[in-house]
């Protein structure tokens, strides 16, 4: 059997991409809800915490990397979200002493106030440890918001505000769920960010 051509493979890849995003656009009003939860919190000092395990664990930093730098809008002050899922010394720690379960909860439980919003990212929506970051932010009085695939699963149906991108498949909901980052991202810059100083 000949093997694929892989300028083919790439454009499967490409097309299914694409195929997803359109499927997607079904958690613009969540996004947008999502977007506008963090804006609050922020304009009144409060912070984001974000957390998520593997390729979410990268989405959460990258989240919080255009944060505290910027997305598109330069002059803007830094902004307070923060991934926890960055401290290897506390991440292995937790894991040892406690439980895998309670590494990003125990962190929630230090860093959490009234009024802070915790993000947690969940490709199936069946991470024990966001779940559990979520339950214990609820408890701390923190708006809880989910970045799930499918139906969302138990961590959506422990968020204010759950957006869950449809389909089953790891791969493109990841994808889909660095483009609604990008999306909040920009709502946020737009509502908070220095006016006129927008950059192509």
């Amino acid at each position: 059997m000949p093997a694929e051509n892989p300028a083919e493979v790439v454009r499967q890849h490409l097309l299914a991409s694409a195929e997803a995003q359109r499927g997607a656009v079904v958690v613009a009003e969540a996004t947008a809800a999502a977007a506008a939860c963090m804006v609050e919190a922020l304009r009144a000092g409060h912070k984001v915490l974000l957390c998520g395990n593997g390729g979410s664990a990268a989405d959460a930093q990258h989240f919080a990397g255009e944060m505290v730098g910027r997305f598109q809008l330069a002059g803007r002050a830094p902004l307070p979200v923060l991934a926890i899922t960055t401290d290897t010394t506390v991440l292995t720690c937790i894991a040892n002493d406690f439980a895998y379960e309670d590494v990003f909860s125990r962190q929630v439980a230090a860093f959490a106030q009234p009024g802070d919003v915790v993000l947690g990212i969940s490709t199936s929506g069946r991470s024990a440890n966001v779940l559990r970051a979520l339950e214990t932010a609820r408890a701390r009085g923190a708006a809880t918001l989910a970045l799930t695939g499918g139906a969302g699963g138990p961590v959506a149906a422990a968020a204010d505000v759950a957006i869950a991108v449809p389909g089953t498949e790891t791969t493109r909901i990841q994808e889909c769920h660095i483009t609604v980052i990008h999306a909040i991202c920009d709502l946020i810059e737009r509502a908070i960010g220095v006016p006129g100083a927008r950059q192509a």
